[in-house]
């Protein structure tokens, strides 16, 4: 049975990502990439839908940590007979895809259980597995259509009812390697990389993590969770293709027992802009570059073709499907794959991704004609269609309104685009975007402006607050301090708290299209720490910063939403949008305080 949300930890090599329980059980891992099919998806079902766990067999106490800066995660076992540490790490750069798993005895003696559970297709194959021998060596084959994993190690478990399991001792001095691997069915096996091999990337990978984690500029509160924050972003990046995924899991549920369950496996231009902002402002300029290629790429061809969203690689068809063999995590069906937002108009994409752009130009980025020329021709397109409404960040599955915070966004767009005119003298149809943009401020400052309550509003059809309109100053729209901003601040505060977290807008208006609840969304109240920070409120800033880091689990990670009731994180895991809103804060912080700090 899958654990509580914040008992996983993540691990990856930069093409795909696995889910690591504190009881020692893989239960989710798509393989060979983010958005493939999982062959451990005991996440959203049982153990019976594919999980490989090592734990000891006697009761026992867990503590667990990040290896230095790296990804390899160390989980340490005390038993009453003795203590044994289990690192789990997925090598980069040794041309396959393995979780490798060593155990080494501490003190005395602890019998472990091995279980190796593979079910292809989201736990729905059960695998054609035979015992082989490579070199003298045997391993185990679990093939299924186009996969094939192989499992390696001192010793290997048998099979029994279709379940692969085996206990053993391991004492002190002892070290046990165990590495599965994925490859096509049709691969052969004696192009393995051997034991040394496998090893050697092991030691490569951890090195380079801490590499770059030693490259980080970053002089901000907290600086030890923005670090982990930046390199939980860093693992959500291919590293070949560029794509950043908003998390590494589908169908965790935003209300336990509900239907907002949605696979986030795939890359969202606003969450990978805001991403790549992030990683800039820590003085990541390469995987800036990276991103900016990804995006040339995915988007290229007509600017009315461009969507919110595409695959890892850059595909655009995304079609969303059920998968009822699966009860879903906590009974919250369906457990989807896919996605339907796909289709969606949400006007504020450009407005991020132009953004994002900026801020790599005045990083120092290398200029790119073709980057301008997909930029120029964009905002050409949004030019003919910014008065139309959409359907909005969140992705509302009712009808399109003049969102608020859409508007600003596209706002952002025509300015940096005026801005990238002015200031590096491109070429441009720089008159005609500045009237867009001033048309557009004015819309906001009318229609999206409640006079009587003295905020801002979601739409411009209703009186409801989103908490969204917190981005207003940290995009440049408005000063921090100005009275419209300060009210809507307020009214923020009186409409979505609860517990003191904020809530994206309150979801019994009806606006999103969607049965039940959910919880407050972590990137939101992370938004307001900015905001505070750029109001002036500092002391507000700093003390519910340190209660949403207060928040992230053991080792520093954080789901989409949080049950301040149930004390238990909520939605898909870790989310991209949590922890770049993190790292924003911690910015806006510093800024706010200055060289001289709090």
């Amino acid at each position: 049975m899958a654990l509580p949300i914040e008992e996983y930890a993540l691990i990856g090599d930069r093409r795909t990502a696995a889910l690591v329980g504190t009881n020692g059980s893989i239960d989710w891992l798509c393989l060979p990439s983010f958005d493939s099919g999982a062959c451990f998806a005991g996440l959203l079902g049982t153990d019976d839908h594919g999980h490989w766990q090592l734990r000891p067999s006697d009761q026992h106490t867990m503590t667990r940590r990040y290896v230095g800066s790296s990804t390899a995660l160390e989980t340490t076992f005390t038993t009453d007979s003795g203590v044994v540490t289990l690192t789990d790490v997925m090598p980069e750069g040794d041309g396959q895809a393995d979780v490798v798993r060593i155990l080494r005895g501490v003190r005395g003696t602890v019998t472990i259980e091995h279980e190796w559970l593979v079910r292809p297709d989201y736990g729905a194959i059960l695998p054609w597995v035979r015992r082989r021998s490579i070199h003298g060596q045997h391993v185990i084959t679990a093939i299924a259509g186009p996969d094939m994993l192989v499992l390696r190690g001192p010793r290997l478990p048998r099979a029994a009812d279709h379940r692969h399991t085996d206990r053993f001792d391991v004492h002190a001095g002892e070290e046990l390697v165990f590495i599965t691997t994925w490859l096509p069915s049709y691969a052969q096996l004696d192009g393995l990389e051997d034991l040394g091999g496998v090893l050697a990337a092991v030691d490569r990978t951890i090195a380079a993590d801490q590499e770059w984690a030693d490259r980080c500029t970053a002089r901000v509160p907290h600086r030890d969770v923005v670090l982990r924050s930046l390199m939980t972003l860093r693992l959500m990046t291919d590293s070949q293709s560029g794509g950043i995924v908003a998390a590494p899991t589908t169908s965790l549920p935003e209300d336990f027992g509900g239907v907002r369950n949605w696979d986030y496996r795939y890359c969202w231009l606003r969450d990978a802009a805001l991403t790549t902002s992030s990683l800039i402002q820590a003085g990541y300029i390469d995987e800036a570059n990276l991103w900016r290629n990804w995006l040339l790429r995915a988007v290229a061809g007509d600017p009315q073709d461009l969507q919110i969203m595409y695959g890892v690689d850059g595909r655009r068809r995304l079609p969303e499907s059920t998968l009822d063999h699966l009860p879903g995590y906590a009974d919250s069906r369906p457990v989807r794959i896919g996605n339907a937002a796909v289709n969606q108009l949400q006007h504020d994409v450009l407005g991020e991704v132009m953004d994002a752009l900026e801020l790599d130009r005045e990083a120092g980025a290398k200029p790119d004609a073709n980057a301008w020329s997909l930029q120029r021709a964009l905002v050409a397109e949004l030019a003919l269609h910014w008065q139309e409404p959409d359907h909005g960040l969140w992705e509302i599955r009712g009808e399109k309104q003049q969102f608020t915070h859409s508007r600003v966004m596209m706002w952002v767009a025509f300015d940096r685009a005026v801005r990238a005119i002015e200031k590096y003298d491109l070429e441009g149809p720089v008159e005609e975007w500045r009237a867009i943009r001033d048309r557009i401020c004015e819309a906001v400052l009318t229609t999206g402006y409640d006079a009587e309550r003295n905020t801002f509003v979601q739409h411009e059809d209703t009186t409801e607050v989103d908490a969204a309109l917190l981005m207003l100053p940290l995009v440049g729209f408005l000063p921090g301090d100005d009275p419209r901003i300060i009210g809507t601040i307020e009214a923020i505060e009186q409409d979505l708290f609860r517990d003191g977290l904020v809530m994206r807008y309150r979801t019994q208006s009806g606006v999103d299209g969607l049965p039940g609840d959910e919880h407050p969304f972590l990137a939101c109240s992370f938004w307001l720490v900015s905001a505070y920070a750029a109001a002036g409120r500092l002391e507000d800033a700093h003390a519910l910063f340190d209660r949403l880091v207060g928040l992230t689990n053991d080792v520093g990670l954080l789901a989409e939403e949080y049950d301040p009731g149930r004390r238990r994180m909520v939605g898909n895991f870790p989310q991209a949008f949590s922890h770049l809103a993190l790292i924003q804060a911690a910015f806006a912080l510093a800024d706010a305080e200055g060289p001289t700090g709090r």
